[in-house]
């Protein structure tokens, strides 16, 4: 996880500082365009997302191989 976006007692915590000099310095944002973002568009421009991307077809291939199907005998 980012160091901007640390977790708390209560839920994440924002270091508004970082996020703001991010905004403005690496995303070239007005003050304006930062404070009208909400955090998840925010922490998606600065590419912190980190769901895992969908299953690709190598993957699936990889497994049922891994674990192929049984038939009933």
């Amino acid at each position: 996880m980012n160091p901007a976006l640390r977790r708390s007692g209560s839920g994440p915590a924002f270091d508004w500082p970082a996020l703001l000099r991010a905004g403005l310095q690496q995303l070239r944002l007005k003050p304006a365009e930062f404070w009208a973002l909400t955090p998840a568009e925010l922490a998606l421009m600065l590419g912190f997302d980190q769901r895992p991307l969908p299953m690709g077809r190598a993957r699936l291939l990889q497994l049922s191989e891994q674990f192929p199907d049984r038939t009933p005998a």
